[in-house]
């Protein structure tokens, strides 16, 4: 057979971002409806979510920004506030903060409205009052208790634990549940179903600690900014209000307590002066009664008034001493907290009280950055390299304080020994007077000096002001932050849409199937000589209507005359040409092809026979009105002869050999020496030859013929041949050296979802530039087609 003598020529295909467009358009109601359905649940979350409201407030710090220099043992650093800021709210966390703020609350009693889509906690309103009458400590019930008022003088009662058993009970009636007595006092509104709960003060704290943020409102200030998150604004503001309060207070509490120590400690050292001074005046005035002594010589009395001042000065320096030892125990112990106990007066100047300031703030930030990191973590190791830093500096502050202290001692206690032997030219009666005399006025000098720093001290404690001042107090806010409605409707749009884009993406990923003809471009080299259009009426089983070419003028009918012109330019040396038309499976249109071919050659006055090659499953023979009790099957086997399985078709000039009978070697039959003598005989006869054969990716019957045949159609059906489908040809082609094969794209629908974002350049040479053919896409409302789909816009044109 000749061969179609066509050079296969690359495809040349490039994006077009206008069919990109119509894919996502042809689906726009999918779109449409992932949208709605993300609205929708949108607005069912909305609905159910209860909302979260915030308040916010601001406390100042009024420490001052001090310097801290430690001489050779650290540079000079800037007091960081952001430091100081974050140490303090872990002392506005604690438990103690916390606890004693929510016992100024109202906290015992919880009372809900249930509404048919949520419940709302009706703080600080309080609908009936609930009078406790015993409750246990710690082990009563936190269950939920259902109230409905029946009449004025009863009321329905149940619990969360069991919602299907009610009780009924009076107003002002006794109640027994949850390890509790209490009753209700006041009428519950009928037709309303209230709630309430008892509660603990530990139940609040988490839910305060929950809600609470700290941080610095303004960078490089000593303002703290402090916000509360919950689901009632008024408690939010009321917590935040009283955890403030709290704060101030404790912070006053821990200000005063190293001035208490003080107190304190004199008060047990005035205990033991006390009774000193007493027993020492005693024994002076038994030892001046016994021995007769009235009065001392001037130069005796200011050996005494000497004396006693060295022992005062030398009592005040062991007072001071015993205070750098509790200092520097701190210091050693590695507390969280270092407080000078007592006053180390004349010694702050050193810089002392700056390092310990210093030392506290770095303690409270090592604390915060164990909340975050290891103890092994960088962040933690700076930390305590620092506060290795400043206790160095305060250790060597503490020797150099130990060291003078010490050596004031030492000299006063030379000038106390040198006093005692001036006394030894006094006689000694008068000398154990003198020392009697000494003991208790240094007990009474010591006495008054304790009692001064004892007054000192409280006037310090009465004089410390809190070292935080509320600046702005916290209101209710009753605009929600969470959930924010337009956020979510945005955030809903946005997944409406992707799901919508995303949901066409998925259906074309996962699309096996072919659709139009850039797609078979894409596949393979083998031409495509037409593209038929999907069929415009309903096709009955016997395919009647294409035999007839029902509606000539619609589009399908033009697609359908595009593929016989183009025929005409298959083996064009030949007067008559046998044509094979076949299909990867069943069901993709090869014999709805074959019949049209043959009536539009028909109407144009070409001699066509139509031969049912497909001895198996053909149906060919519906479409005459034949009942195929004989034919091609018959024929090859010699059971008949050619005129009686021949049908002429007056009415459209085609004439017709059916399949025939069913044989049990369809296959050998068609390799048969008859089936070629046959195809030569009606060559002879007839302008064309369709054979209609069985499907090749099924079966192997349709190989001789297809070798056999001048032209070979392979018939592509949109929407139903899989892209495997398309290889098929090439394969046919390599395997038994054949170049006379085309493909027709079949039932081309223009369904846009499944187009190829491609197109073929045929101005470049691309694609099969041998044959004119179109999918006559794009031409709606040209006029030119009685089928065609006129736009909403084109309505109101002139038919």
């Amino acid at each position: 057979m000749t061969e179609l003598g066509q050079e296969k020529k690359a495809v040349s295909q490039s994006i077009d971002f206008y069919k990109i467009f119509k894919v996502f358009l042809s689906r726009w109601y999918w779109i449409a409806g992932t949208v709605i359905i993300a609205l929708c649940i949108a607005k069912i979350y909305l609905w159910y979510t209860p909302p979260i409201y915030q308040t916010g407030a601001s406390l100042k710090l009024e420490d001052s920004n001090p310097s801290v220099n430690t001489g050779a043992q650290m540079p000079m650093q800037n007091y960081n506030y952001t430091d100081k800021i974050q140490a303090e709210s872990f002392t506005i966390r604690s438990n103690e903060v916390i606890s004693n703020a929510v016992k100024t609350l109202d906290y015992k009693i919880s009372y809900y409205l249930k509404g048919r889509v949520r419940t709302t906690e009706l703080y600080p309103d309080v609908p009936f009052v609930i009078e406790i009458i015993k409750q246990d400590s710690v082990n009563f019930s936190r269950s939920l208790y259902s109230v409905s008022g029946l009449d004025d003088q009863h009321f329905e009662l149940s619990v969360s634990d069991n919602k299907n058993q009610k009780f009924t009970y009076r107003y002002n009636q006794d109640i027994n549940i949850g390890n509790m007595i209490f009753r209700i006092k006041d009428k519950v509104p009928v037709k309303s179903i209230y709630q309430f709960k008892f509660n603990s003060k530990e139940d609040f704290i988490g839910r305060a600690m929950g809600g609470l943020n700290i941080g610095e409102a303004a960078r490089f200030t000593n303002v703290m900014g402090l916000s509360q998150t919950d689901g009632n604004a008024v408690f939010a503001a009321d917590i935040l209000n009283a955890i403030m309060k709290e704060y101030v207070k404790y912070d006053v509490i821990q200000r005063r307590r190293s001035a208490r120590q003080t107190v304190d400690f004199i008060d047990n050292q005035l205990g033991f002066i006390d009774m000193q001074a007493g027993k020492s005046g005693s024994t002076l005035a038994d030892y001046k009664t016994r021995n007769k002594i009235l009065d001392m010589g001037s130069s005796t009395t200011m050996t005494v008034g000497k004396l006693a001042d060295l022992e005062k000065q030398k009592t005040e320096l062991n007072l001071k001493l015993l205070g750098i030892k509790q200092l520097e125990d701190q210091i050693n112990n590695n507390r969280s907290k270092v407080e000078i106990g007592i006053d180390l007066e004349g010694e702050l100047s050193t810089g002392l009280g700056a390092l310990v300031t210093q030392l506290n703030v770095l303690l409270m930030n090592r604390e915060s950055k164990l909340t975050q990191f290891t103890p092994e973590s960088q962040p933690v190791k700076q930390v305590e390299q620092q506060i290795a830093n400043v206790k160095s500096g305060i250790r060597n502050s503490i020797a150099g304080m130990r060291k003078n202290n010490e050596a004031t001692i030492n000299f006063i206690s030379n000038q106390i020994t040198g006093v005692n032997q001036s006394m030894g030219t006094i006689p000694v009666k008068e000398q154990n007077f003198v020392k009697l005399q000494t003991n208790f006025e240094v007990n009474n000098k010591v006495r008054s000096y304790l009692s001064e720093k004892k007054l000192e001290a409280e006037m310090n404690a009465a004089a410390i002001v809190p070292g935080a001042s509320i600046v702005n107090p916290a209101y209710p806010s009753y605009y929600a932050i969470s959930p924010n409605s337009n956020k979510i409707y945005s955030m809903a749009l946005m997944l409406g849409l992707a799901s919508g884009f995303g949901l066409i993406l998925l259906v074309r990923f996962l699309n096996p199937y072919i659709y139009d003809k850039e797609t078979v471009e894409g596949l393979t080299h083998t031409p495509i000589i037409g593209v038929i259009r999907k069929f415009p009426d309903y096709i009955d089983q016997d395919s009647r209507q294409a035999l007839s070419l029902a509606r000539p003028k619609s589009v399908f009918a033009e697609s359908v005359r595009s593929v016989r012109t183009n025929l005409s330019f298959l083996a064009s040396h030949k007067e008559s040409k046998v044509i094979c038309v076949t299909s990867e499976i069943s069901g993709e249109g090869k014999s709805f092809v074959t019949i049209n071919l043959a009536s539009t050659l028909a109407l144009i006055e070409k001699r066509v026979i139509l031969i049912a090659a497909d001895l198996r499953k053909s149906k060919l023979h519906k479409a005459f009105g034949s009942d195929n009790k004989k034919g091609l099957s018959s024929l090859l086997s010699g059971q008949t002869t050619f005129e009686d399985v021949m049908i002429h078709d007056e009415v459209h000039h085609i004439d017709f050999i059916p399949s025939g009978p069913v044989p049990p070697n369809p296959s050998e039959l068609l390799h048969t020496d008859a089936m070629k003598e046959l195809l030569k005989k009606l060559e002879g006869a007839y302008d064309y030859v369709l054979v209609d054969t069985a499907p090749v990716g099924l079966v192997s019957d349709a190989i001789p013929l297809i070798r056999s045949s001048d032209v070979n159609l392979f018939v592509i059906r949109s929407g139903v041949s899989q892209q495997k489908a398309a290889n098929i040809p090439e394969r046919l082609s390599r395997e038994y050296g054949l170049s006379n094969l085309a493909i027709i794209l079949n039932a081309f629908g223009d369904d846009a979802l499944y187009s190829n974002y491609y197109t073929t350049d045929y101005s470049r040479g691309g694609g099969n530039s041998t044959y004119y053919y179109s999918d006559y896409s794009g031409y709606s409302g040209s006029g030119y087609y009685e089928d065609e789909n006129r736009k909403w816009w084109m309505f109101w044109k002139k038919k």
